[in-house]
């Protein structure tokens, strides 16, 4: 099925809304326990290093969600 510009439109637009009632905090405290937990895996010599690097991995995306969260608050969607 493809997605035409009306469906687009019309799923960014829900997407946008559901998104837009997320306190921008969530993100930013997301961000800050996977980087917490990441340096205590490593600390602690968890079984593998992978573990560690992947979870600290994860810190970028959400503070990536996290400015979009708050472009969309203040600049809205189409």
């Amino acid at each position: 099925m493809a997605f035409t510009t009306a469906n687009e439109d019309k799923l960014t637009k829900t997407i946008e809304t559901q998104t837009a009632k997320v306190p921008s905090v969530v993100f930013l405290g997301a961000a800050l326990i996977s980087m917490g937990v990441s340096a205590a895996l490593k600390c602690c010599n968890w079984k593998d290093d992978k573990d560690a690097l992947f979870i600290g991995q994860w810190a970028a995306p959400f503070l990536l969600l996290g400015i979009y969260n708050k472009i969309v608050k203040t600049e809205g969607h189409d």
